[in-house]
């Protein structure tokens, strides 16, 4: 396989840019487990198998378990999940879907539940930031392991 082309060097201002962004959120206070989860339901969705092996290597330096780790696209019904991170994962889903139906107002106010208003917004930001990186890598063609071939 063969990268389409390298986004760090065609354009190194985005590159900055988006890490600049990165970097907002993990300031930001957000839990970094729950980061994690979030960029891995985006990136199933989105299909994005280069983010996919990225923060599920992520996850592991984290010291998550194989079983979380497995059972993030079925988070529904694995019990390995808690409330307040099944709310993430279905906001993930929400907002990464957000053509098919929105966010609902029911998981708005769960949501509101755990996070403050000021957490709400670094959530949307955060699940649109991975979108983001999603639709990068995907259009340039990255792949689990591209980056060792450049």
């Amino acid at each position: 396989m063969k990268m389409r082309l390298n986004h760090y060097t065609a354009n190194p201002e985005v590159y900055r840019a988006m890490s600049q962004l990165e970097r907002h959120v993990h300031e930001s206070g957000l839990d970094h487990i729950i980061y994690e989860l979030i960029k891995i339901r985006a990136s199933q969705i989105n299909g994005c198998a280069f983010c996919l092996d990225m923060h599920t290597k992520e996850l592991r330096k984290l010291g998550e378990s194989e079983q979380r780790i497995a059972l993030v696209s079925v988070w529904r019904e694995s019990p390995c999940y808690s409330e307040k991170e099944k709310a993430v994962l279905e906001l993930t889903e929400a907002v990464t879907l957000i053509s098919k139906d929105g966010v609902s107002e029911t998981l708005f106010n769960r949501i509101l539940t755990f996070f403050s208003e000021k957490e709400m917004v670094d959530l949307i930001f955060a699940i649109n930031l991975i979108n983001s990186w999603n639709r990068i890598a995907i259009s340039t063609g990255m792949f689990p392991g591209c980056l060792d071939q450049v």
